[in-house]
């Protein structure tokens, strides 16, 4: 009875612990960071499909009075194809410049500049029926893309370090909230309707200069990230009045004085550069993971699910006008199964989602291969598969839809991180374009049984991170990035030695003579943490 009074207890205070920390300038910064970024990027990978059938009718058209002949059928589907892949062309080249941009503007600072890509993108693709200029609508695309790419980076990152560590997961989620809002948004607004007609298609486009301007208007009035500030800039009375303000507190004693113990190995150490941490085997095996992670993402099949959702609403019965419709209960069941893992990822840990999703997602891949090959012999197998689509869907947002986003900002030390998401940013990015490209020519050659290519790479995912991937919830950056130690092969010591070695300038010698010493302190009882804690 008393320890079950205990654990009531302890589960009691964590919950007024979380509720303490989640303050409205919090709330604030994520939903007005994640509107005006990561909103974008969903808002941008749906808002195609609507109107396509115009925007190759305004190709045709357009070459038409150019040249005074009809476009064919291969330079309208080469056109239609650039129009579609080059918003990840431009994700790719926003990832490339990221880091830059986030050390010399900061995290709240990149964030208002890349405002500037999403507003120029919104003219260019809205004036661009008015101009008779596919190639306004091309390089619109690609513009936009670039500040999809910035904002995959700098959201996440921006959200990672002003959170409580209790609450870290569940505001980073909030990234993959607003994509599924984004999605349903272009989903909803390109109905027949509202704007998903000839007339009106342009302004499709363009309402993306509203959460541009939203953004601009609000984030302006909140803090910088107080690590950046901290760590970065050596700005110790702004990083204490942006904790105060994010906390609603006036003691920040406590949370400055976490950063001040990173900071102590941190001090004059430059940002890592992605040859560096390449190099570093402190950080070997975050990499990785962070790879594959964001890698399989991409290449999980998700997009693939699209393609056939059409074609099983038809077989089940459902008219061709009602579809969009109906395909937009697969939009809501994204946000209610993000906005679940939102809610749940403090208490079950990102591991138990990420792994539980993925193995989810092979699971049910493997069954809408079986119900779509049966589909035309049983009669109420399109129903089985009209299920696994939904739990494919509901399997992805739970756990690999924004996970990924957190984990990338919390496997890494503060100098390692804006390298560590240029990585991610590239490899989530190009596997998106492989995707694209790719995939046609897999559907082509397999058919229905290309769901078990994803259904593997799904299930090999999850073994990886079930033996690799630590608990992070909870944790400090310093307490994950030691969890990592025993994986890398080096032991608490070597970590803080490696640390040492990356101070430059006149801070050097001291730390080579730091270094030393640790060096000589391993000698003398590392041989006892060894029996403990095997390599």
């Amino acid at each position: 009875m008393e320890i079950t009074d205990k654990k009531a207890e302890e589960i009691k205070d964590q919950s007024m612990e979380k509720k303490q920390v989640l303050t409205c300038y919090l709330v604030l910064a994520s939903l007005v960071g994640a509107f005006g970024s990561s909103f974008l990027y969903g808002y941008n990978l749906s808002v195609v499909n609507a109107p396509s059938v115009y925007i190759k009718s305004f190709f045709n058209e357009t070459w038409r009075r150019r040249y005074d002949y009809p476009m064919d059928n291969g330079t309208l589907t080469l056109l239609w194809s650039v129009t579609v892949s080059v918003f990840a062309c431009g994700g790719l080249v926003g990832a490339l410049i990221v880091v830059p941009l986030v050390k010399r503007l900061g995290r709240k600072g990149t964030l208002l500049l890349n405002n500037a890509f999403a507003v120029v993108a919104s003219v260019l693709m809205a004036l661009s029926e008015i101009a008779s200029s596919f190639e306004m609508l091309i390089l619109g695309r690609f513009v936009v893309g670039i500040d999809a790419g910035i904002a995959l980076t700098a959201l996440p990152m921006y959200l990672g370090e002003i959170s409580p560590k209790q609450i870290r997961g569940s505001l980073g989620q909030v990234t993959a909230i607003f994509i599924c809002c984004g999605v349903f948004s272009g989903q909803v607004l390109g109905l027949p309707e509202l704007l998903g007609k000839e007339s009106t298609w342009p302004i499709l486009f363009g309402v993306i200069v509203v959460p541009a301007l939203t953004q601009l208007a609000i984030l302006p009035f909140l803090p910088e990230s107080p690590r950046f500030l901290l760590l970065e800039k050596q700005d110790t009375k702004r990083a204490e009045k942006a904790y105060q303000i994010f906390l609603g507190k006036g003691d920040v004693s406590e949370e400055i004085k976490e950063v001040q113990e990173e900071k102590k190995a941190q001090t004059n150490i430059q940002i890592t550069s992605v040859l560096d941490l390449l190099r570093n085997r402190t950080a070997r095996w975050q990499l990785i993971t962070v790879i594959i992670i964001m890698a399989c993402y991409q290449l999980c099949g998700l997009n693939a699910i699209w393609f056939y959702t059409n074609s099983i609403f038809t077989e089940v019965g459902f008219k061709k006008e009602t579809i969009p419709y109906i395909t937009l209960s697969t939009g809501g069941i994204e946000i209610v199964a993000a906005v679940i893992s939102g809610l749940v990822v403090e208490r079950l840990g990102r591991r138990p989602l990420l792994i539980g999703g993925f193995s989810s997602m092979a699971v049910f891949f493997g069954m809408l291969t079986v119900s779509l090959n049966l589909q035309k012999t049983v009669l109420w197998m399109p129903y089985v598969s009209i299920i696994c689509i939904l739990g494919v869907i509901a399997s992805f947002c739970i756990g690999p839809g924004g996970i990924p986003f957190i984990l990338t900002g919390e496997l890494f030390q503060q100098s390692d991180r804006p390298a560590a998401f240029l990585v991610a940013g590239s490899v989530n990015w190009i596997s998106n374009f492989i995707v694209g490209l790719v995939f046609p020519f897999i559907q082509e050659g397999l058919q229905t049984f290309c769901f078990l290519v994803f259904a593997g790479t799904c299930l090999g995912c999850a073994i990886y991170l079930y033996f690799i991937l630590p608990e992070t919830k909870c944790k400090t950056f310093a307490e994950i990035n030691q969890s990592f130690a025993r994986i890398n092969k080096i032991s608490h010591l070597e970590v803080k030695a490696d640390q040492l070695c990356k101070t430059e300038g006149n801070e050097f010698m001291n730390g080579e003579i730091e270094v030393l010493e640790l060096v000589n302190e391993h000698k003398k009882t590392d041989n006892e943490y060894l029996k403990t804690e095997p390599l």
